[in-house]
C-alpha cells in the first residue's frame, strides 16, 4: 500500500497552524484542485481534492487533531497505532455497521477509539457545506436524504419504523446502539438519526450514566438501593462511608457496540441527601456527631 501525505503538507500549513490557518488553507486548495476546474486531469484532480478534504477533515477536528498528531496515520486505521509503547491500539471501527443493505455511520465514539475505520464524508459535501450552498462547479446528482427522530430507548435497543419516502410507507430498522447524528445508507436513501433525550439516562459514546440519591445515613452505615439501567433496576450495595459523587461502575450494562460483541458500560452518581429541616431529635444527633468532630 502506497504511503499517505502528510496532512498537513496537503494543506501547506505548519503543524502548530491555527483553525484560521487551516480553513483558509483548505479554501485555497479545494478551490484549486475542484476536478471540474481540471477536466484534462480529472482523475489527479479528483484523487487531490479528496486528500485536501480527508485532510481538512482531520486538522479541523481538535479530537482527531491530537490523535493524527501523536499516531499519524494509523490513528486511523482498523489495526490502530502498532509499536506504541502502553498503547493497545484501536479495536475495529464504530463507524460502519453491517447487516441487510444498509451501512451506519457515527460521530459517537461507540466506547471503542474513535479515529479506527474512519469513514471520511464526501468531498463534494464537505465542499458544499463550506463554502454554502452548492457546488459553483458541478451538479451533481446526489442520494435522497431524511431524518427520523427516535426515543432514547430505541437507539439503545433497536426498533423498527414506518416512514414515508416519496409518498411511499417504508419500513426501516433501527440497529441497536444508533446514536445522534448517525447515518443509515439504505439502497436508495440516507436516513439521518436524531435521538430524544432521557429523563434519568444520560449517553457519552456507548456508556449510560445516571444519578442516585442516598440518605446521609445510608452514606454513613452502608446498604442497599435499587438503581435504574436501560435492562431494568438493579440492587447495589454501597459500603459504609460513602462519599458523594462516588461513581459505581456496571460493567456490560450499557449500550451496545454497532459493530462487533460486547456493550458499554453504566455509571451510577451516588449524590447524598441533605435535608431541609430537621426535627429536634435529628438535631441532637447532628449536634452529637459534629461535637465529635465527624
Amino acid at each position: 500500500m502506497a504511503a499517505k501525505s502528510d496532512y498537513y503538507d496537503i494543506l501547506g500549513v505548519s503543524k502548530n497552524a491555527s483553525q484560521e490557518e487551516i480553513k483558509k488553507a483548505y479554501r485555497k486548495q479545494a478551490v484549486e484542485w475542484h476536478p471540474d476546474k481540471h477536466r484534462d486531469n480529472k482523475e489527479i484532480a479528483e484523487k487531490r481534492f479528496k486528500e485536501v478534504n480527508e485532510a481538512y477533515q482531520v486538522l479541523s477536528d481538535a479530537e482527531k487533531r491530537r490523535a493524527y498528531d501523536q499516531f499519524g496515520h494509523s490513528a486511523f486505521s482498523p489495526e490502530g497505532s502498532p509499536g506504541s509503547a502502553g498503547f493497545s491500539g484501536f479495536p475495529g471501527s464504530p463507524f460502519s455497521g453491517g447487516g441487510g443493505n444498509w451501512r451506519v455511520y457515527t460521530s459517537g465514539n461507540g466506547g471503542q477509539s474513535p479515529f479506527a475505520g474512519f469513514d471520511f464524508r464526501d468531498p463534494f459535501d464537505i465542499f458544499e457545506q463550506f463554502f454554502g450552498g452548492s457546488s459553483p462547479f458541478v451538479h451533481r446528482e446526489r442520494i435522497p436524504r431524511y431524518s427520523i427522530t427516535v426515543d432514547f430507548m430505541d437507539a439503545v435497543k433497536g426498533s423498527e419504523k414506518e416512514i414515508v419516502i416519496n409518498g411511499k410507507k417504508r419500513k426501516v430498522k433501527i440497529p441497536p446502539g444508533v446514536d445522534e447524528g448517525s447515518r443509515i445508507r439504505f439502497d436508495d436513501f440516507v436516513l439521518s438519526i436524531d435521538v430524544k433525550p432521557h429523563s434519568v439516562f444520560e449517553r457519552e459514546g456507548n456508556d449510560i450514566f445516571t444519578k442516585v440519591s442516598i440518605p446521609y445515613s445510608m452514606a454513613i452505615f452502608g446498604g442497599v438501593i435499587e438503581a435504574p439501567t436501560i435492562h431494568g433496576n438493579t440492587k447495589i450495595r454501597l459500603r459504609p462511608g460513602t462519599r458523594s459523587d462516588t461513581m459505581v461502575r456496571l460493567k456490560g450494562k450499557g449500550i451496545p457496540y454497532l459493530r462487533g460483541r460486547g456493550q458499554g458500560d453504566q455509571y451510577i452518581n451516588i449524590q447524598i441527601e441533605v435535608p431541609d429541616k430537621l426535627n429536634r431529635e435529628q438535631k441532637k444527633a447532628v449536634e452529637r456527631i459534629r461535637e465529635e468532630g465527624l
